[in-house]
């Protein structure tokens, strides 16, 4: 049962993220039962086929997400009460969209460059660190980061103009 004060509140119910959540697992299980059906489910004379048992974890997957929208639809399984608050959303958006950004900035700008605005940008913004703070951390852990994976273990990351600038 809603609250007063929660009808204007809520972004989703409890409800409606079960049935979306379970929709989107039964197109993943489907997804699964359909490639496993090409690769062959049966036995071969060495033993299973390689869609045996993706096959099989696809078809729970499927059922389960069936019997969530049922047991939903019947009541028996989430309210509708809020499943997040705009303000938790707009909470969860401030971190989601700018990992989405940094994600996407890896393959352009490089990962020591996009970490150093992801951190510098999370420290300025979220954490209300002053400048010279979030300048030095924003560098430092970069440099730390090239200094272990691409100096000491000799593993590669993804760079950008920068690293090609200074010959890496």
């Amino acid at each position: 049962m809603r609250h007063e004060d929660e009808a204007g509140d809520s972004f989703a119910s409890n409800r409606s993220v079960n049935i979306v959540v379970a929709l989107v697992l039964i197109a993943v299980g489907g997804l699964v039962i359909v490639d496993s059906l090409r690769l062959g489910i049966g036995w071969a004379p060495d033993g299973p086929r390689p869609g045996y048992f993706p096959f099989y974890t696809g078809l729970l997957i499927v059922l389960s997400s069936l019997c969530t929208i049922i047991l939903t639809l019947m009541g028996r399984m989430g309210s509708n009460e809020p499943f997040v608050r705009r303000e938790q959303f707009h909470n969860v958006m401030k971190v989601f969209v700018p990992m989405a950004i940094y994600v996407g900035l890896i393959g352009l700008i490089g990962i020591y460059v996009a970490s150093a605005l992801y951190i510098a940008v999370f420290m300025h913004w979220l954490g209300r660190f002053r400048w010279h703070l979030t300048i030095l951390v924003s560098l430092a852990v970069p440099f730390a980061l090239f200094v272990i994976f691409e100096l000491w273990f000799l593993l590669p990351l993804p760079k950008g103009p920068v690293e090609d600038l200074l010959g890496y």
